[in-house]
């Protein structure tokens, strides 16, 4: 039986072929895996693109806390680009795709080559 990791990773891979977003399957891992317990909870395993405090929390505890970037416009342009990759209607928006999108889009594979 496969885990409930698994599960997910293929879910997620499934996803973004279904969007034509190419992934590394090795960085998509790593980007899944840290999210932890996040991606069991249908509510936190989502980002609602529209909800700007929602936006506003993955600037601050990813991009900035995790990928140690420094606040700009830029970082809100490319959330913003991430969440509409996942299509506009789409209310399936995995966090741990958007959070792959913007890792490839910073070039910040490095904070997961651990």
């Amino acid at each position: 039986a496969m885990s409930k990791f698994d599960e997910k990773l293929d879910l997620y891979t499934a996803e973004a072929k279904k969007l034509g977003i190419s992934v590394d399957p090795t960085l998509l891992k790593a980007v899944t895996k840290g999210l932890g317990p996040a991606i069991y909870s249908n509510d936190s395993s989502i980002v609602a693109g529209s909800d700007k405090s929602e936006l506003d929390r993955i600037k601050t505890n990813f991009l900035i806390k995790k990928l140690g970037l420094a606040d700009s416009k830029e970082l809100d342009q490319a959330i913003a680009d991430a969440v509409q990759k996942m299509g506009a209607g789409n209310k399936q928006k995995h966090r741990a795709i958007i959070y792959y999108l913007l890792v490839e889009k910073f070039k910040k594979q490095s904070v997961y080559n651990k």
